[in-house]
């Protein structure tokens, strides 16, 4: 159960790692002191939904189509996967990915909730990532090894989230340098590309792969 719980938390990692709204929230609540804690678990458990949507409701809507087009799933979400290691890597090169938390006045719990949820739900990057990426990568397990892939992911944003509250003091001066976010985003790039890579054997898209044709 090792290799698919570590394959879990990588994944899930990797795609959290790129700075959004949501972390960048999170980020700020944690620099700000306000809710932290709240707004952590508010993330993580609904990553967690997410990733549970994605891993139960997915591979059972699919998994006739999944076993027949295997190939063809594995080959997106390489590409897929693909694109998210090109965009780390332009990020990279340009810097773009540096930022500053903004200082603000408190706000009730209630506030910062609905502000979490709507940065949350109303991403749609978060369901590519949680339910159908997610759901689909999880098609390679089966039994307990899908759902120990699962665990990583859920244990991967729980991780992330609470570093990034937690630690956000010692953190804001690393996190709004240039140059530590493109060693961060060379970093994730290349984690992506691993995976990619993995999952085009996985799939026997690749030349000299036992596991079926190449395509």
């Amino acid at each position: 159960m090792i290799e698919p719980f570590l394959s879990g938390f990588l994944l899930g990692l990797s795609f959290i790692l790129a700075i959004g709204p949501q972390n960048a929230f999170v980020l700020r609540q944690g620099l700000l002191r306000q809710h932290a804690l709240a707004v952590v678990l508010f993330c993580a458990l609904s990553d967690a939904l997410l990733i549970t949507v994605g891993i139960a409701g997915l591979s059972w809507f699919i998994s006739d189509l999944a076993a027949q087009y295997s190939a063809e799933l594995f080959g997106f979400a390489a590409l897929w996967l693909s694109v998210y290691g090109v965009q780390r890597l332009r990020d990279a090169w340009r810097g773009a990915s540096g930022m500053q938390a903004a200082a603000g006045s408190n706000r009730a719990l209630s506030a910062t909730l609905g502000t979490a949820a709507l940065l949350t739900f109303g991403n749609p990057h978060v369901y590519l990532d949680t339910v159908v990426l997610l759901g689909t990568l999880s098609l390679q397990y089966v039994g307990t090894a899908k759902w120990a892939f699962g665990l990583g992911a859920v244990m991967a944003s729980l991780t992330f989230f609470s570093s990034l509250a937690l630690g956000a003091r010692a953190l804001s001066p690393l996190m709004g340098t240039t140059r530590s976010w493109r060693i961060i985003d060379t970093l994730i790039a290349s984690v992506m590309f691993a995976l990619a890579f993995g999952l085009l054997q996985s799939g026997g898209l690749l030349v000299g792969n036992d596991s079926g044709a190449v395509r």
